[in-house]
């Protein structure tokens, strides 16, 4: 069974920052594209950046306008996620996810290991 395993949710001011780590195997980090999304009460899942497996090639959702920032250890075997800027919307539970092959993809259909969730308050 793969396990991913996020860390570093908290509340913070909105104009904070948070850094959000995603503890995954190595070979699931070598081999796949991986992402992080996120989910709001009563919303629906919404992605927020991918990474490639190499780590070269990014991709982020068009909410985040340069806020965010996703990067890759694979001496580490993390994926992490810098939160800057936050806002009272960003609230919300934030996942790891790797995805099934190496694309970079925003459908969460396209992922199929997850992270348990770690939870991100932004106080206004």
């Amino acid at each position: 069974q793969v396990q991913l395993v996020e860390s570093g949710g908290g509340l913070v001011q909105a104009g904070g920052s948070l850094r959000l780590s995603c503890a995954a195997p190595g070979e699931i980090l070598r081999r796949r594209s991986m992402a992080w999304f996120r989910q709001a009460p009563g919303k629906e899942r919404q992605f927020v950046a991918a990474i490639s497996w190499i780590g070269g090639r990014t991709y982020y959702g068009d909410f985040v306008k340069g806020r965010f920032t996703i990067s890759k250890d694979n001496g580490k075997n993390t994926v992490d996620l810098q939160l800057d800027n936050l806002k009272p919307e960003d609230t919300g539970i934030y996942y790891c996810a790797a995805n099934r092959g190496v694309a970079l993809t925003e459908d969460p259909l396209d992922y199929n290991y997850w992270g348990q969730g770690t939870q991100v308050t932004v106080a206004s």
